[in-house]
């Protein structure tokens, strides 16, 4: 199962800087910036590249249409849908009596940026009101300019935004903390944390704070999926044991519960549209599927079909990318944690191949993380089927791979820190980069 981790926290507010003053400056930075002029200071890189971003979508840094709204049964519609429903008591204990002390809001949204729970102070639910950061309204970046909520799903890592941060000036009386949530079982993008307030009561802790419950939220969240595997493993053990081929037991998204006479995998990947009867998966080849409550019995056959003939990888989703394997029996989906997305984009620019070496340089900067490269590859290599060769590591001659999802290389992975990924912004046309995959 992934192990969900966020980096070292970037912080809004710098140590020993007095709140009010570097408010005064990042409104003097917001004026020289949208006039032209030097700016007396940067912005740190996550908030300038989100304001590169505003710039190409058009914001209104003055103001602008409000968020757009779900309707109030879509809304209902999208809160019995999402898996964060039932973290939702365990982030309501957590962060709602803090953010009524401070005088702050809890809010809860979807992967897309879509408000689904708000709760706090009556004072900034009033505010929020005014600026329509409400139950129901969407705040990615397309919709109300860089925030802590939207840029926060862009990058797929907790941010924090203050005052003047925020590319749209109504918003500079606010400061907000967010930390995207994700699936513990495939990394895939559930939705995110924020905790928003007025700019007077910023604090460096209230992003530990966010992120903290947003890592207790996972850990319940797995939690829960061990809770159902040991269920699948009882409901499947009679079964199992009549057997005398190889066979696992998996549940509805690949993840093994048990096996018999074979070495069990950890997860296998399944077909994206999955009926039963025959279908060839990655790390098994030819296999029988049957449906069991809240899963699969898989047999592997030992003769093989040819493996997969295509590979997509898709960027076209913020905060989460996926890889899509085809084969004779179908496609597979795979959802792709962020450095296993570098790699495979890496590898997909890189058709020739890259060294353990050189891809440490590409990810890390450095050439001293060549056993974590391996072990990586090594566990994508056995969920995608013998895609991706060693020595050096490279994409398969038969297998053709294609790049989804990018108008621009400056949107590049804009989450990503490497500096193989970072060289990759770099270039100024997408078409000249991927033309040849």
């Amino acid at each position: 199962m992934n192990r969900m981790t966020f980096p070292a926290l970037d912080t809004a507010l710098p140590s020993g800087v007095d709140a009010r003053e570097h408010a005064d400056q990042l409104r003097r930075v917001h004026d020289a910036l949208l006039s032209g002029r030097p700016t007396p200071v940067p912005l740190r890189p996550v908030i300038e590249d989100s304001w590169e971003r505003m710039r190409r979508f058009g914001i209104d840094p003055d103001g602008g249409p409000p968020p757009r709204m779900a309707r109030l049964d879509e809304l209902q519609r999208q809160r019995d849908a999402s898996p964060l429903a039932e973290v939702l008591p365990l982030i309501r204990r957590s962060l709602v009596s803090v953010a009524d002390e401070a005088d702050h809001i809890m809010l809860v949204t979807d992967a897309t940026g879509q408000v689904l729970w708000r709760e706090g102070s009556r004072r900034m639910r009033a505010i929020g009101d005014r600026v329509g950061l409400v139950e129901g309204s969407y705040w990615n970046e397309g919709s109300t300019g860089t925030n802590a909520i939207g840029t926060a799903l862009v990058v797929g890592r907790p941010v924090q935004v203050y005052s003047a941060e925020h590319y749209v000036r109504s918003l500079h009386a606010l400061t907000c903390a967010c930390a995207p949530v994700h699936d513990p079982r495939d990394g895939r993008l559930l939705g995110a944390i924020d905790v928003t307030g007025p700019v007077s009561t910023i604090h460096p802790s209230t992003l530990a704070l966010v992120s903290a419950v947003a890592q207790l939220a996972q850990a319940h969240l797995q939690g829960l999926h061990h809770t159902h595997l040991e269920r699948l493993r009882s409901v499947a053990a009679p079964l199992l044991a009549g057997l005398t081929r190889p066979a696992l037991v998996v549940d509805d998204v690949g993840w093994t519960a048990a096996a018999v006479h074979m070495e069990p995998v950890r997860r296998v990947l399944l077909p994206k549209h999955c009926d039963g009867g025959t279908a060839w998966i990655p790390a098994l080849g030819e296999c029988a599927l049957e449906p069991l409550p809240g899963g699969w019995l898989i047999r592997p056959r030992p003769e093989e079909t040819p493996g997969a003939s295509s590979v997509t990888l898709d960027l076209s989703r913020p905060g989460t990318s996926s890889v899509t394997v085809a084969g004779p029996s179908g496609e597979w989906v795979h959802n792709l944690t962020p450095r296993h997305t570098e790699l495979l984009l890496l590898l997909a620019v890189h058709r020739a191949g890259r060294s353990g070496a050189q891809l440490s340089e590409d990810v890390f900067g450095s050439g001293d993380h060549v056993v974590t490269v391996r072990a990586e590859l090594s566990r994508m290599r056995r969920n995608l089927g013998g895609v991706i060769e060693s020595r050096p590591y490279r994409f398969t001659d038969e297998v053709t791979v294609r790049v989804h999802g990018l108008d621009t290389l400056r949107d590049l992975l804009p989450g990503s820190l490497a500096p193989g990924v970072r060289a990759l912004r770099d270039r100024t046309r997408a078409e000249a980069l991927f033309d040849h995959l």
